[in-house]
């Protein structure tokens, strides 16, 4: 009789567990990868890289989604609206996590509250860049005598209110002692453009773009904010080598919707990590002078934490701010 009773019970659970399908393994569709930025920016080439990379490995295509405006606020907020289940996810930057928080009066999003953190994947320094027309051009000891001579006088170019590169250039005029007039674009390229034709005086702005800045014999690169020169800028010396204490630059992470489940954000941040170890992701990052860098899910958390202290501090201490 008891015997009956156990293949009678072995038969009614084979039947449920046919009954429930069984869970897919992540990721079983295409995964949106959302880039707040325009097409043809550095966190747009660094966002294709990562995800051709993830493509091959996963098996499934990663679709680049470039949603670009408020200094990356639309983007997020995409992500932050989505269902959090993996298939959405934001390419989070220094802008999007540390800065908006302080220069927005009303962000339609919380960096804390409505993402849940994955990984970090690189680290970017920032490249000071003047005319080449400029008389104070020829050096950055010229650079800075003509900011002290004349306040306000010299003007930079940045790509918006309260991004990186406004505030990056701020924190190194505030290491120095000079008051420079900011002059904000919609982007990187206007902004080293109008470098490059003479009607702004210098710009903060990526490694990469600087060089190409550089080579086009428009423009000339004075420093870099990294700990040791860069080998894609070989003769620019970092700003500790001319006696300024500043290391400083952008980073970019990923983030997907605050609920996403843990087996899920795992199954990420171990993609991201086998992406930073492909060959053909690492060339591309030193194209641009990207530091491959990946974090456990709670390191990106600590670490935005920290960035905030650090960029909410400076945004408070020049008043910038946006409606």
């Amino acid at each position: 009789m008891f015997g009956f009773k156990r293949r009678s019970l072995m038969v009614a659970l084979t039947g449920v567990l046919m009954a429930v399908p069984a869970l897919a393994a992540f990721p079983d569709k295409p995964i949106k990868l959302v880039v707040p930025y325009p097409a043809g920016g550095l966190t747009d080439i660094l966002a294709r890289t990562i995800a051709h990379s993830i493509t091959q490995s996963s098996g499934q295509p990663v679709v680049v989604d470039n949603r670009s405006g408020a200094n990356g606020a639309i983007g997020a907020v995409a992500v932050a609206r989505a269902a959090p289940d993996g298939y959405t996810v934001l390419v989070s930057n220094t802008d999007t996590h540390a800065i908006n928080p302080f220069i927005y009066k009303k962000l339609a999003y919380d960096p804390v509250k409505d993402f849940e953190p994955v990984s970090l994947f690189a680290t970017v320094p920032f490249a000071l860049v003047v005319g080449k027309a400029n008389p104070a051009s020829a050096d950055f000891k010229s650079f800075v005598a003509a900011a002290k001579a004349k306040p306000r006088a010299l003007t930079f170019a940045s790509w918006g209110v309260g991004s990186a590169s406004h505030l990056g250039m701020e924190l190194v005029s505030t290491a120095l002692g000079v008051t420079l007039h900011h002059v904000p674009f919609s982007g990187q390229a206007p902004g080293i453009q109008a470098v490059q034709a003479g009607h702004v005086d210098a710009m903060m702005l990526q490694p990469g773009g600087a060089d190409a800045a550089a080579r086009s014999g428009t423009a000339k690169v004075l420093a870099v904010t990294s700990d040791k020169r860069l080998p894609l800028l070989p003769d620019a010396p970092t700003l500790r080598e001319l006696g300024v204490d500043v290391v400083t630059g952008n980073w970019f992470s990923i983030h997907v919707p605050k609920g996403t489940k843990l087996d899920v954000i795992s199954r990420i941040n171990q993609l991201v990590k086998d992406a930073l170890s492909d060959p053909k992701v690492q060339e591309t990052f030193r194209a641009q002078s990207a530091m491959p860098e990946s974090s456990t899910p709670d390191q990106l958390g600590s670490y935005v934490l920290s960035e905030q202290r650090r960029w909410g501090a400076i945004a408070r201490s020049v008043s910038a701010s946006l409606d």
